[in-house]
Parts: structure tokens; sequence; C-alpha cells
């Protein structure tokens, strides 16, 4: 109450699944309703509303559209005028998107308003009569995105320009160009190679004048570069010019293609991006008739409005976003949610016991094993132990402060979730970004059986967390709280088929939620089967692999297929050679993880799908390493860069995806270190860069990045932009063996070695020559000796390190002369080196 005070409303149950709440307010003002269910905040609890006196000679308002809703869904509320009338009433709605208002006088003194969010976001609702504030106006709505799902696609229309001069395929790899516009803007473009030879770019123009491209290789530009270039009128791509019609994009039917043409003869070059966001995921079909027309059509599941977001040359073509309405039969999809809330959990320190947490069930322990990497760049192995049947615990004691990385592999391959990223000390940044999700129950399932996965939230801070499960038929949830900031999520569902699994932290989805997976029948007789001889390692690409099945007395059809890491699915040759044994037989064709999946009467064999390591398998995510100032603060407009250092982390597939307010011109080239991603930001906002490394994300991916500056595109829904390279192998600078060694991080200061002995003034031929250092207070490093002389470097340096970082030096020289000695505690010089010597 405005008071402070509590009062308790009275709840009716309707016996219908519904309950009525009365309330008979007892003071003027803001007043917030709380409706709680098991303990927890229901969608949109705490409710406010405005409690006003019938005789105070106000205009009021009250409904639930002046404080939450739905984005695609009216929102609804309603003003008492008290015989005011509706014509000095002015409305306002301001937020993420444009929302369509109408307005109805209800003839009784009160007006209905309704109005639609197009996007999810904080909503102010100015309700004036007579260009005044009403109380308790401007309201404020928080529009959720719940349910709601979206689908996109982009199509290509660039300019091609060619320049002159062949550039041998050895070196096409090692060049990247950009392109500037007369304003000064500039993009990545990209290169291609022509029918006659030539070197030519692909760019969407953006304004008509002189352009420069720069070509550069390995930071240099190539000959003749900076090349200019003209753009005419009729080549800048203009949205205002395309044409779209069709009856899709007012009215659509579920489970048939709706259908609406684009014609963009007249608008010069852009890309094309469509979105559609609704109560189900439609399916987008685009065909493109080659002539710049494009024949589009979408294939809802659910009824309801769906928003669809059309953009050329990134701005809205005229009358995006259309706001369709779709009716039709749905497709009965049961959806279940819990939300509960994450503390914070204590801060970790430098030489505390360190703990992290996963669960997975049917592992043996000596399976399983860990690494802990310092922000120095030390790798540690780390000790796992098994707390309770199933879950497990990885210890460590950190020596540093900063962000360390966790890697837990099973048989040598990474778990869900692995690498982890783990802070000892201050959080840097938290959010939606920093949870990460992994388990067996995001990727597959049984009907009638718990369905396990992890939830990582520590890096996060405190928040909401939400889960659902929506398919065929109802999910019960249980969700266990480890109280380390990790928990454990497991779903039992009924009925076989489509789910899809949706986990948000305070309303934004975490990284690759929602989760897409298939629920197979239960087992019956598939139980029954086991695998025998299955290759643990030495599996080579392009070289046939094989194991044994074992039907045990089921009856029934065997099949299988191997899913390659980028995704490629191929058959396997299953060959009886026994009454009950079949011998399964592959040809992986990649160097990578790969899925066996391995069915009996279309349902996985226990433990299917099985993961297999192909080739050396050196590629390892936790030794890749993204820095530039492409991942902290940007401008519009202005092109900005990263490095993947992917040295002595193995070849590879690298997968960068940018998701934000506008698509981005984005490219990836390979430079000495591992591979450079330029790209260039049209509108503020915040992006969100995934980079991952054969399909793991590396440590600190999502990378989360704030953009300032105008307006160079027009605001749309969220959009995405990838890139995907295959890697070759690199190793660090000064390790040409292809060790891959990595130094670790010492921290010294060698003003503080001390050194004495004769030694470092002067030598007797053919005798021991000595001298001592003592860097006891000098940190931790590594003591290098020299000896250069007349006719080049001395016979013979002995170094004995005598506990404490105490170091005998002797050394024997065979010439007269003058020699130079040189001590180095690491990289620097001890007092008095280099010393000269005489003999």
């Amino acid at each position: 109450m405005p008071s402070g005070k509590r009062d308790q409303p009275s709840v009716e149950d309707n016996h219908d699944g519904t309950v009525s709440l009365k309330y008979d307010p007892k003071e003027e003002g803001l007043h917030e309703l709380f409706v709680k269910y098991n303990g927890e905040n229901v969608q949109g609890s705490p409710f406010k509303f405005h409690v006003d006196s019938i005789t105070s000679g106000h205009i009021t308002a009250y409904g639930p559209g002046l404080t939450h809703g739905v984005s695609g869904e009216p929102s609804d509320f309603t003003i008492y005028t008290k015989g005011a009338g509706a014509g000095g009433l002015s409305l306002a709605v301001e937020g993420p998107s444009k929302a369509d208002i109408s307005c109805h006088d209800n003839k009784d003194g009160t007006v209905s308003v309704t109005y639609l969010p197009t996007a999810p976001g904080e909503y102010r609702i100015s309700v004036k009569f007579g260009d005044k504030h009403i109380k308790g106006s401007p309201y404020n709505s928080k529009v959720t995105g719940e349910g709601r799902k979206r689908n996109q696609i982009s199509v290509g229309s660039c300019s091609e320009v060619s320049l002159p001069g062949k550039v041998l395929d050895k070196d096409f790899r090692l060049l990247n160009a950009s392109i500037q516009a007369p304003s000064g803007l500039e993009e990545p473009c990209f290169l291609k190679r022509l029918p006659n030879g030539n070197l030519g770019i692909s760019f969407t123009p953006r304004e008509i004048g002189q352009h420069v491209v720069s070509v550069k290789r390995m930071g240099q530009h190539i000959v003749n570069s900076p090349f200019k270039i003209t753009v005419g009128e009729r080549e800048v791509g203009d949205a205002k010019k395309v044409k779209v019609t069709g009856n899709g994009l007012k009215e659509g039917k579920t489970h048939i293609e709706n259908l609406f043409t684009v014609d963009t003869r007249s608008a010069g070059y852009g890309g094309l991006s469509l979105s559609i966001e609704g109560p189900s995921k439609a399916e987008i079909q685009c065909k493109d008739n080659e002539d710049g027309t494009l024949n589009i059509s979408y294939r809802p599941t659910e009824p309801g409005y769906y928003i669809v977001n059309l953009k050329f040359a990134d701005h809205h073509v005229d009358g995006s976003p259309f706001t369709v309405k779709v009716t039709g039969e749905g497709s009965n999809c049961q959806r279940e949610k819990i939300e509960r809330r994450r503390e914070a959990v204590p801060l970790t320190e430098v030489g505390s016991n360190c703990k992290l947490t996963f669960k997975m069930p049917g592992v043996l322990p000596y399976d399983l094993s860990s690494t802990v990497t310092s922000p120095g760049g030390i790798t540690e192995d780390a000790e796992i132990n098994e707390i309770e049947d199933g879950l497990y615990a990885v210890h460590f004691v950190p020596k540093e402060l900063g962000v360390h990385t966790v890697s837990v592999r099973y048989k040598e391959v990474h778990i869900p979730g692995s690498p982890f990223q783990f802070t000892v000390g201050p959080l840097s940044d938290g959010g939606a970004h920093r949870v990460h999700a992994g388990g067996s129950g995001l990727e597959r399932g049984e009907q009638g059986q718990p369905c396990e996965f992890n939830v990582w939230t520590r890096e996060a801070g405190p928040g909401s967390l939400a889960i659902s499960v929506e398919g065929p038929s109802k999910a019960e949830i249980d969700f266990k709280d480890r109280k380390d900031g990790s928990c454990y999520v497991s779903y039992v569902v009924g009925e076989p088929g489509e789910y899809r699994i949706g986990i948000k932290f305070n309303d934004q989805h975490i990284p690759d939620s929602p989760y897409k997976l298939f629920i197979s029948p239960a087992m019956g007789d598939a139980h029954k089967l086991e695998v025998a001889q299955f290759p643990t390692s030495g599996v080579q690409a392009d070289y046939p692999a094989q194991f044994i099945v074992r039907k045990n007395g089921a009856v029934g059809q065997l099949d299988a297929k191997v899913v390659s890491p980028s995704g490629t699915e191929d058959d396997c040759f299953i060959q009886s050679i026994d009454q009950d044994e079949y011998s399964v037989r592959f040809m992986p064709r990649d160097n990578g993880v790969h899925n066996i999946h391995v069915k009996f009467n279309g349902v996985h064999i226990p433990g299917s799908p099985y993961r297999l390591k192909v080739g050396k398998g050196d590629a390892d995510p936790a030794a890749v390493h993204a820095t530039g100032s492409g991942l902290g603060d940007v401008k519009t407009g202005h092109k900005t860069d990263f490095i993947v250092d992917t040295c002595n982390a193995g070849a590879g597939t690298l997968a960068v995806t940018i998701d934000g307010p506008s698509k981005v011109s984005m490219d990836c080239t390979e430079v000495e270190e591992g591979y450079k991603v330029r790209y260039t930001p049209l509108v503020p906002g915040e992006y969100y860069i995934s980079l991952k490394y054969n399909g793991y994300h590396i440590v600190g991916s999502p990378f989360k990045v704030t953009c300032t500056g105008e307006d160079l595109a027009e605001r749309g829904p969220q959009e995405t932009s990838s890139v995907v390279v295959e890697t070759v192998h690199k190793v660090s600078k000064g390790h040409k063996g292809g060790s891959g060694v990595v130094l670790p991080h010492f921290k010294s200061n060698a003003t503080l070695v001390t050194s004495k002995g004769m030694g470092l003034k002067k030598a007797y031929v053919g005798k021991q020559n000595l001298f001592s250092i003592s860097a006891t207070d000098a940190g931790n490093n590594m003591l290098f000796v020299g000896i250069y002389g007349p006719k080049g470097p001395c016979e013979e340096i002995f170094i004995k390190h005598m506990k404490q970082n105490n170091f005998q030096v002797s050394y024997i020289v065979r010439e007269r002369g003058e020699y130079i000695l040189l001590v180095k505690w690491g990289d620097d010089h001890i007092p008095g080196s280099p010393f000269k010597i005489e003999t």
C-alpha cells in the first residue's frame, strides 16, 4: 500500500484451473499486488495499480497493459473518464518498437485502449487529459518475449567490381580488403576471384561517389592498393523502392504456406533480411527468381500475432515491421516453466580451495580428467572426485587473481559446458551471456525417463533463472541448487516428439538457448543391445573404422549414422556376422569429435550417440584466446577488429557469430598468430560475439560489446552475422619445431638480483673461475649466463642451483683476451651485466 502497510486480498478457487483475487482498497495511490505460486512470483508479479477516490475529480487508468505484456500480443487497459468524455484524451506508447494503439469509447464513462508491442522491453505509456498527465502517468510496462519464437533468413545482393592485377592462389587467403565510403564509413568487403582470373571485390554500396578500396597482405598494401572506384545512384540500395505484394503479410493460416513476393529490381544493390517472430518458429522458404524478385513463404504451427521484419540494405522496407494475424488450429503444444532466484556466490581468493561441480551419470571416474590454466598461462592438473553417485567436483587452489580456464574431459573429449570460465577475485561482468548449460538432457531423451542437465550461473552473478520445456506433452521439472553457483535440472515428459528447452537468466536467453531435441519413444527392446570393440583411439580421417553390436535376442531393425564436427551426416554400413552380432562400419571424413548414432527400431540404444575423436584431435578450445579493441567498446561506422589466437590449439573449425541490433559487415583472415576478425557495426547497442572452436565456446565467449554512436542503419530485431573458417595448425613464435610450449607468466625484478666473486672481474686460462648469484628477493624466473671471447663463446659454463634461487656459476676459458659475461634474470640484465672480464 502507498503507506508501506501490507494487506491481504481474498483468494477464491474457481474450480476451472483459475483463481479470483478480490481486494477492497483502503488508501489512495500506487499499490503493488504480489502473486506467488509455491513461494515464487508468477509472471508479471508484482502488479502495480493506482487507486483513486471516486469523488477526487481525476481521470484514472487501470488494467494489465499498464504494467506488463507479451511481445506480439495485444495489451489492454481501461481509462475511467467519469463523464469527461474521450475528447480531451491523448495517448502515447514509447519503447523498443512501434506499437499500434486503438481506442474505443464504451459510452459508459470508460475508454478501452489496446496497443500491440512488437519487441520485448520497457514501454512508457503516457495518458494525458487536457495536455496534463493523469494520476500515475507515465506508466512503465514490462513486455517480455515469453514463448515467442523467431526465424530469420538473409539473401545477399552485392555489387562486384574487378581490380587490376592477378593474384596467386597461395597468396589469396592471406589478403583482406576494406572499402571506405565518401562519408568516411569503412567496412570489410569480400575478395573473390573473377572468371577472368582477376581479383574482384563484393560489397553493398551505401553511398554515391568515389570509394577507396584497400587490399592488404599481412597488414601491407599490395601493388596498386588503395584502388579507387565510383558508385552511381542506381547502384545504392534503397529500401523505399522495394515493392512487397501478397496476402501473406496481411493474414495467415497455420500449417500452410503463406506467400508474398519481394521485388528489388529498381532498388539497387543490397542484402535482404527477413525475420518472423511469433507463437511458433515459422519455417521460411525463399525462392530467388534470378530477376530481382523473390517468392517467400512461411509456415506457422500456432495461431496468434506474428511480427514480420523485412529489411533491404539494412533499412526497413515500407510497412515493415508487418503485424500478421494467423488463424487456424494449433499443434497442442504443452509448456511448463519454473523460475528460481540465483544468489551471488562468495568471492574466491588466491590460496583458497576452489570447487566446480557437475553431474554426469553413467561414467567411470577414471575416464574423467581435468586441467586448470591460470591467467598467466600456467596449466596444471586438477583433482576430480565423486561426491555422490554421478556428481563430481573439480578441486584446485589458485595462485593468482583473474579468469582461470577449467577443462574437464571424458575420454579425452571436453564434456558439454567445458572449457569453463572460473574467476578468482571480483567478477568482471555478469549477465545471461555468462551462464552456460550442458548435459545429455539438452541433446536427447527418452519418454518417461528423467532427462538431466547442468546449469552454471556462478560467473553471471545474482539473478533469476527460468527453465521452460515445450513440446507434445507437459513436463515435470525438478530443480536442485548445489549452492556453489551451479544447479542440476531433471525433467520427465510423457510423450515422444520434438521438444524445446528454454533457459533464461534475467529474462534473456543464455548462449545456445533454446535447445531443440528429440525425445524418443520408450526404449523397449533397445535396452538389450550392447556395443563391443568400439574404437577409443587411433581412428584416422578417410580410413574405415568399425565396431560390433550385439542384439542379445532383441527383434527389430538396427540402423546407424555418423555425424561429423561440421554437422554432415553419413550412413554407416551394417553387416550381419553372426546370428545376433552385427558389424557397423563407417568412414569419418574430418578430424575432430564425431557422434555415432546407433538406433534400434528408431530408438537410441544405451550410450548412443557415442562420441569419437578422429585424427590427432589436437584442436583444443581451451587453448584459444581472443584479444583486441573489437571486443571492447566500439563506435558505429568505425571498422574494428580482434585477434583469435589459435597458436598451440591445433587445426579445427573456428565459427564467429555476431548478434546485435543490426547485421555487420564482417570478414576473417589469417595472420601470424591465428586469425583476425574485422567488422563494422551500424547501429548503437549491445552486440554479443560468440567464438566457437570445433563446436565449443572458447573461454570468455560470448563477449559482450557495447557500441555507441549514431544510427547508420535502421534498428530491427536481433540480427545475426557469421563466418566459419577451417583453421591450420599454428605454433607460437620461437617454437618452430611444433612443440607448442607456452611459457609461464613470471613475476620477477632483475634489479634485486645480487652477484659476487672473482669470476666477474678476472679469469684464469684453463682453470675453474667462480662467482655466485643470489635472486632470493627477485621473484621467480630463469637464469641465463653467457660468455663471449676473442674467438667466440667460451668452452664450458656450469650453473648449479643451491636452493632458494641462489646459484653458483663456474666457467673455463682456453684463450687469452677480453671476454664479455652476460647474466640475465628472465629477459632483463642483472645489475652490472654485461660484465667485462680480463684474462
